[in-house]
């Protein structure tokens, strides 16, 4: 039985990607946890942790998703558990969510700290359920290497095995290895995967934004899958627009107000993923039948255009578990890029 903390240096690393493209990419069955929920969920009267239903969504697990999880704040673990009883607490939910299963992952929180002064930190977790340390490591290519030798020489592990390091989100595999692998050596640390980075799984679908923005669809809920890859902000006439060179790109996100009806036609009439409809007005029946006809998802927002660009542009993209395409080629990056033998174990 494979016991595996996965972790990160930062922020939004990757870990979650990386566990669903494992699971997809191997053939060994496994269960789940996060134990420490930091993206909270509110779903039938009660919490879960996004990533929890997320991979619970994906793969069929019998585990309820709030039973992933021993809690999702800090003074309401405390309160309810010494170091001990969170101890037996994580005890209880590892031998559940291994039972018949080759191998069980244990997602941290957002990064090596979180959860430290409740004993839910990636090094307590590995350190009180016997597991190895998987560290996901990403951002620009100086700072992944900074990460790296952190932990190396400064980050006290005690008997916790560290499985390796995952590389994720490389601009350029190639560049990034003729330029560090030699310090990489001399770190002596064990690097399991080199996975680069791809737009096409950073990009929001329109899913994503009817939720992110609490949109109304208003039609095309076939093509609520389609991602975004480019956004323009149509604050302009139509044939404006059209003379823009952002406007010819493909797969775009058009966000402009209900009443624009000849932004909304002209967004229509080349390759459009969706239209946010700002103001809370919506265009005329014979506008949304034709975006109806071509299948363009378009979500009514309340807010104002500058306000939901805005809300767009900070957003931190999250996968669903309905994307079916981005899970399909997480799985093939994870395969292509990850020594999935000795990340399980195997």
């Amino acid at each position: 039985m494979r016991r595996l903390v996965v972790a990160s240096t930062r922020e939004n690393a990757g870990k979650t990607s990386l566990i669903v493209g494992l699971g997809v990419a191997s053939d060994a069955s496994f269960g789940y946890l996060k134990p420490f929920g930091d993206r909270l969920l509110y779903k039938k009267k009660r919490l879960w942790d996004y990533d929890s239903a997320l991979v619970a969504s994906v793969f069929d697990l019998e585990q309820d998703p709030k039973d992933m999880s021993i809690g999702f704040d800090h003074s309401k673990v405390r309160f309810m558990y010494d170091r001990e009883g969170t101890r037996e607490r994580l005890s209880e939910l590892t031998k559940s969510a291994e039972e018949g299963k080759d191998a069980v992952l244990i997602e941290a929180g957002r990064d090596l700290t979180y959860g430290i002064s409740v004993d839910l930190d990636a090094v307590s977790l590995a350190d009180s359920t016997g597991a190895a340390l998987l560290i996901v490591v990403a951002g620009e290519d100086r700072t992944i290497v900074d990460d790296m030798a952190f932990v190396r020489t400064h980050v006290n592990l005690g008997d916790v095995e560290l499985a390796g390091f995952v590389l994720n989100g490389l601009s350029d595999v190639e560049d990034f290895n003729n330029t560090y692998e030699s310090e990489i050596e001399k770190l002596g640390v064990p690097v399991l995967g080199y996975v680069p980075r791809e737009s096409e799984l950073l990009s929001p679908s329109m899913g994503f934004l009817s939720e992110l923005l609490f949109a109304k669809v208003v039609t095309g809920e076939g093509g609520l899958d389609s991602t975004a890859k480019n956004i323009f902000v149509g604050a302009m006439s139509g044939d404006a627009a059209a003379r823009q060179p952002a406007f010819t790109k493909p797969r775009k996100l058009v966000i402009t107000s209900g009443d624009r009806s000849d932004m909304i036609l002209a967004a229509l009439s080349g390759d459009t993923a969706g239209i946010v409809l700002t103001n809370g007005i919506a265009p005329p029946s014979s506008i949304i039948s034709k975006a109806a006809e071509k299948g363009v998802p378009m979500l009514l927002s309340p807010d104002d255009t500058f306000r939901v660009a805005k809300q767009i542009d900070d957003a931190s993209y999250l996968l669903r578990a309905d994307e079916k395409d981005k899970i399909e080629k997480l799985g093939k990056l994870v395969k292509e890029n990850v020594d999935i033998a000795a990340v399980l174990g195997g």
